[in-house]
């Protein structure tokens, strides 16, 4: 489950560039998306493990 935001955003990333820019849009935005997803996996664990 902490896994899920990497390939979602990823590929939302990839299609988005793609759609706007081609080949090199597609580039840019599967490295953004894959960026948004690490961090997005991260907050998740932090928030998974925090304690209350």
């Amino acid at each position: 489950m902490g896994c899920l935001p990497v390939p979602l955003l990823f590929l939302l990333g990839f299609g988005l560039g793609y759609a706007i820019d081609g080949q090199r849009g597609a580039m840019w935005g599967a490295g953004i998306g894959l960026v948004l997803g690490l961090a997005g996996m991260g907050w998740l664990v932090v928030l998974l493990r925090r304690r209350r």
